[in-house]
């Protein structure tokens, strides 16, 4: 019944495996213990994220094998009305989901939901979508390694070259969508470049070309690209080739490795990991290590972690809507099997998160979704999670192909438990910590029980009552805030 008083990791233990991760369960909290103290975890996260399998999380992807379909096919299926591109893109969202729930990797996972929201390609869109899950895959493979290698890999990938236009730009037209947004969103920051760096910066890209309509094949043509000296702040070329793919790569290089790209990159991963207002000393200080690192992401997020700012940051974020409905499913212990219908659990969740505020990179602008609470800190959103809160405690919506655990993991058969016992069982099950004054106080007031009354199997909390006790600990800020 409930987790060993002992089995429970230390606060601050808490404070870094929730922040990087999709909240503690019983696997989770054994790997850290495991690897010696969540330090030592993060460490082999960052390093060997192989030494955790995770078979359990890799296999869903064969639920939804459109993902896996070349652009062609995936285009043709929606001409063909066979399956359009929303269709698709909603599998991709749910994919995301129950591999978050499964993961035993969730550094990796964190980090690259972290750059698909920096690196932003929404998942709607009648063009990118062919290329949208290999966008993902991409990041995946870069997430935890160098940023100037991921930011070459995401620019030139077809999924952004389409998103932002520069598929088709050429040097009798150069569109300035991605070289805008390359300065101001990826790299730079807003206000720290000029309209002349933005046209030098669309020139050039140009070059870079996918086959729209047609083939949806990534080529570079030569003869599209714009030739002639360009400048971008401090970055300088001739730009005398037809073939422009060497300078884009040194562009790009440049622009990973520019102070103001190390403390743009910087202050998003703290305001993401630490708090809505991360101190700019703490900012700049991870920039240098950024900078002395070469851009490699690990040596950043050790910094981070080891920060003051950091350690005392616990409880002070907002889980946003995909994090809500996937924390939830892990508190709850739900299993979620292959979908066999449109209202399986592993479908629904997307619209569990959807109704909470957004899927999954839906996000329609190119600035990606918020790593800020403010917009998540609203009634509604308060409200939308009470009421998936409730539904799921009492194993009501979504039903199909899920397995909810029954009140009898937490209500002894024979010996009566106290109602304060009770909860602070539920509270170390579902939280990881142990129940809160304020917690039990709570719980009485949704259950209308008393602290020492008696709960057995005939007790009416747990006949009818028990939804009421678990999605009073779910709606606590305990569960809420990370």
């Amino acid at each position: 019944m409930g987790k060993d008083r002992a089995a429970l990791l230390t606060p601050s233990q808490r404070h870094l495996v929730t922040r990087f991760g999709y909240g503690i369960d019983a696997t989770l909290a054994q790997d850290v213990r495991r690897a010696g103290g969540a330090q030592a975890w993060f460490e082999q996260q960052l390093t060997r994220p192989g030494a955790f399998p995770d078979n359990a999380a890799d296999e869903v992807r064969r639920w939804w094998p459109d993902l896996d379909r070349r652009p062609t096919d995936l285009w043709q299926g929606q001409i063909q009305e066979v399956r359009g591109g929303w269709e698709v893109m909603e599998d991709y969202g749910r994919w995301l989901l129950v591999r978050r729930i499964r993961t035993r990797r969730p550094v990796l996972e964190k980090m690259t939901e972290f750059w698909e929201g920096m690196l932003h390609v929404p998942v709607s869109g009648d063009a990118h979508f062919t290329w949208r899950a290999d966008y993902g895959e991409t990041i995946r493979r870069h997430a935890l390694g160098r940023f100037d290698h991921l930011l070459a890999a995401t620019t030139t990938h077809p999924a952004m070259l389409i998103f932002l236009s520069a598929a088709t730009s050429t040097k009798r037209a150069p569109n300035e969508n991605l070289g805008r947004e390359l300065l101001e969103l990826h790299t730079l920051g807003a206000g720290n470049f000029s309209e002349d760096d933005v046209k030098a910066s669309s020139r050039i890209l140009t070059g870079w070309h996918v086959d729209l309509w047609e083939t949806w094949a990534a080529s570079y043509v030569k003869e599209d690209h714009w030739t002639g000296t360009v400048q971008v702040k401090g970055f300088k070329d001739r730009n005398r080739k037809g073939d422009g793919r060497e300078v884009t790569q040194d562009y790009l290089r440049y622009l990973a490795h520019h102070p103001l790209t190390a403390h743009h990159v910087c202050e998003r991963l703290a305001t993401k990991f630490v708090r809505d207002d991360p101190p700019q000393s703490l900012v700049r200080r991870l920039a240098k290590v950024y900078l002395k690192h070469d851009t490699e992401i690990a040596p950043v997020l050790r910094a981070l972690v080891a920060s003051k700012e950091f350690r005392t940051a616990g409880g002070r974020k907002l889980r946003d809507p995909s994090e809500d409905v996937v924390a939830t499913y892990r508190a709850l212990g739900v299993q979620v099997g292959r979908p066999s219908q449109g209202d399986s659990g592993a479908n629904a969740m997307l619209w569990q998160a959807s109704g909470l505020g957004l899927s999954p990179h839906a996000w329609p602008r190119p600035d990606g979704t918020p790593v800020r609470d403010d917009i998540w800190a609203s009634p509604s959103r308060a409200l939308g999670s009470m009421s998936m809160h409730w539904a799921m405690a009492g194993g009501w919506w979504p039903t199909a192909d899920l397995r909810y655990r029954e009140p009898s993991t937490w209500v002894p058969a024979k010996k009566p438990i106290r109602f304060k016992d009770l909860v602070d069982a539920v509270s170390r099950d579902l939280l990881h910590r142990p129940a809160s004054k304020h917690l039990l106080e709570t719980a009485c007031l949704a259950t209308g029980c008393r602290a020492k009354e008696q709960i057995d199997r005939d007790h009416g909390l747990y006949q009818w009552g028990f939804a009421r006790l678990l999605a009073a600990v779910l709606d606590s800020p305990d569960h809420l805030a990370c």
